[in-house]
């Protein structure tokens, strides 16, 4: 019988990388005494060689050190390892650990690391691991000088300028007759919220038509800016009625014809209009400071991977990528197993 492939063999893959930073070998000494200086010593940087050294514990072959406990502590939030101030707690640590290895040891006998997931989640671990050595030293927001923030605002004031935006409610009806027959009572129902909310709870077939919500958000579609600015898309407002709203002169006031859009018909109300604005540099400061510092982490992402590709040569064989199909059947329970412990596919 084939064997079944783990539902996360990235539970099994996690400690085979942990050891490979950290390391598992050490030399023999007290459980006991080197819990207790793991409790003492908070960051591996203040243990000493021998200290580092001292076996906690052997897993067959392998051992977890001093050095290796205090490593899976550092690896943890401030208030995770507040947890480990105690003795107990400390050896539960350790016997989670002890059960990692264990089942990684026998995850690697069965042959679980060779899996194509598992190995390419292992490559993902060690390519995040390498993304961070290279940003480290990169500039935080707070520490783009002044003087760099303001040439990006002056030169891009085109970005920080917020076109007038407006707010629409609509009645959404099936077919341009429906729309003829209401939209007499919807051009009138402008003295106040209550007439056309009405119309919208008995009228509109929108789904969120009957919402329980305020009379002066009843049919509410949302806010959009002017046709062509992509920043002030509404996914809920088709474009030819996003057009239309404004044609609208005045808050509170309907569009005096129906408007189709795909299969439905919209009869539409200007309920709110935000004026345009421009943007200060107080306003945009934080905005750009923060892009900054994202441009600057993926330039030394980018200068890394240029340096590996001139270290390692890359080749892409086109003509065999263009030969690669998409299958979207199913794939059965088996397909991908992990090989058997014995090499063979199993019967």
């Amino acid at each position: 019988m084939t064997r079944a492939r783990p539902r996360n063999l990235l539970m099994f893959a996690m400690p085979l990388v942990l050891w490979a930073f950290v390391g598992c070998d050490g030399c023999k000494g007290g459980a006991d005494k080197t819990q207790e200086d793991a409790g003492n010593h908070q960051t591996s940087a203040q243990l000493t060689p021998e200290l580092s050294a001292k076996v906690l514990a052997r897993v067959g072959e392998k051992t977890i050190t001093l050095g290796d406990f205090v490593a899976a502590m550092e690896h943890m939030d401030q208030f995770d390892r507040l947890r480990y101030q105690a003795p107990e707690r400390r050896k539960e640590l350790l016997e989670e650990m002890i059960r990692v290895e264990l089942l990684a040891q026998e995850a690697e006998r069965k042959g679980y690391d060779k899996d194509p997931v598992t190995q390419a989640e292992i490559r993902a671990i060690l390519r995040d691991a390498m993304l961070v050595s290279a940003r480290k030293g990169a500039p935080s927001p707070a520490d783009i000088p002044e003087s760099e923030v303001q040439a990006y605002f002056d030169s891009h004031k085109a970005d920080y300028h917020d076109p007038e935006r407006r707010r629409l409610s609509c009645i959404v009806l099936r077919d341009e007759a429906s729309a003829k027959e209401v939209l007499p009572a919807a051009t009138a129902a402008t003295a106040g919220p209550a007439a056309w909310g009405e119309l919208v709870k008995t009228k509109s077939i929108d789904a969120q038509a009957r919402a329980n919500v305020p009379v002066d958000l009843a049919g509410d579609f949302g806010i959009v800016s002017p046709p062509g600015d992509i920043r002030g898309e509404n996914v809920r407002i088709p474009e030819e009625v996003r057009a239309a709203v404004f044609e609208i002169p005045k808050v509170g006031e309907v569009l005096p014809r129906a408007v189709k859009a795909g299969n439905k018909v919209y009869i539409v109300r200007l309920t709110q209009k935000l004026e345009a604005h421009d943007r200060t540099f107080a306003e945009a400061e934080r905005v750009i400071r923060v892009k900054l510092a994202q441009d600057k982490v993926r330039d030394r992402e980018q200068a890394a991977l240029a340096e590996l590709r001139k270290k390692h040569k890359v080749e892409i064989d086109q003509t065999a990528l263009g030969t690669v199909r998409v299958d979207l059947a199913p794939v059965s329970a088996d397909a991908g197993a992990p090989p058997s412990s014995d090499g063979g596919a199993g019967k």
